[in-house]
């Protein structure tokens, strides 16, 4: 019988993503030495070579490949056992892993630590902010318990449970005040400001201005909504953001605020998990705490299987 170890197999696991033995070392909080090690007596207990090692980097082998898909598979079970046995307990207590996307973190987290500490003082909570496409590869790979992300998410394996709707305003130029609210049609001339690609908020500020893609010329990019705003107040353009980046966002910018007509873009805030997480009742209470946080009343219908 095959002496392996949980830590021969974290350890791998977080080699095979990082790719790099420094960075799995830290990761993993011991040293370098100690990494190699442990993952020379893996391959040695298997017989075979897990790794194509370099100066710079690793690469997985065949072998190291087909393996590591295995061992995410067992990690996130062995993960599962331990959610299944808190969720067994009357107080909800231990390691919760919450993902947000950066244009909800920065206004949402501090509300909903602070609550979910007051209720839950047990709780470790353990933040990542990334986008939507990381998260969801993180979730469904189980180093995730939880995202609150912007739905839907188009993955199989996820429940979304809906949380409020939130409208989008328009920023302007400070002397823009009191003017003409544009149209959708009128957006589509003006030099929008976008947050770069890969931010699902870029896509439905596109969406909402029936663009597909910007025009090269007439677009600037941002990785941020704070960088979006200050680049409206030098006068460079115009721009999308979200109702709870406002008090933030604009509090030291020299811009005007504006509400579209109807129908107003929006967006449905949510929170998705694994179906087969044994806390699916606990994060259905958390989700009553960030909707608590945001001052939004929950939206009807909320819970729903993702769609195939």
């Amino acid at each position: 019988m095959m002496n392996l170890t949980l830590r021969q197999l974290r350890y791998f696991d977080a080699l095979a993503r990082h790719g790099h033995f420094g960075r799995a070392a830290e990761a993993c909080s011991i040293s370098q030495p100690a990494l190699s090690m442990q993952i020379k007596e893996l391959e040695e207990t298997l017989g075979g070579l897990l790794l194509e090692r370099s100066a710079r980097q690793v690469a997985l082998t065949r072998f190291g490949e087909e393996l590591a898909q295995r061992v995410r598979d067992i990690l996130r079970s062995v993960d599962e056992l331990g959610d299944f046995a808190r969720a067994s307990q009357d107080r909800f207590a231990g390691r919760l892993r919450i993902g947000m996307i950066p244009t909800i973190a920065p206004y949402l987290l501090p509300k909903i630590t602070k609550n979910l500490t007051r209720m839950h003082p047990e709780l470790d909570i353990r933040v990542r902010e990334t986008m939507t496409p990381r998260l969801i590869q993180e979730l469904v790979e189980g180093r995730l318990d939880t995202a609150i992300v912007a739905l839907p998410v188009s993955e199989p394996s996820l429940t979304e449970v809906a949380l409020f709707e939130e409208k989008f305003l328009l920023v302007r130029p400070g002397a823009d005040e009191g003017t003409p609210v544009p149209s959708r049609e009128m957006m589509r001339e003006m030099r929008l400001l976008l947050l770069e690609e890969g931010h699902c908020f870029r896509d439905q500020a596109l969406s909402f201005c029936n663009m597909q893609s910007a025009p090269p010329r007439e677009m600037l990019d941002a990785n941020s909504l704070s960088t979006l705003v200050q680049m409206v107040s030098a006068g460079i353009g115009v721009t999308l953001i979200p109702e709870m980046a406002v008090p933030v966002e604009t509090r030291s910018a020299s811009v005007s605020l504006a509400r579209f007509r109807d129908p107003e873009p929006s967006r449905i805030i949510g929170m998705v998990w694994r179906k087969t997480s044994p806390l699916a009742r606990q994060l259905l209470q958390i989700s009553e705490v960030v909707c608590l946080s945001a001052g939004k009343v929950r939206a009807r219908q909320s819970v729903r299987s993702q769609r195939v």
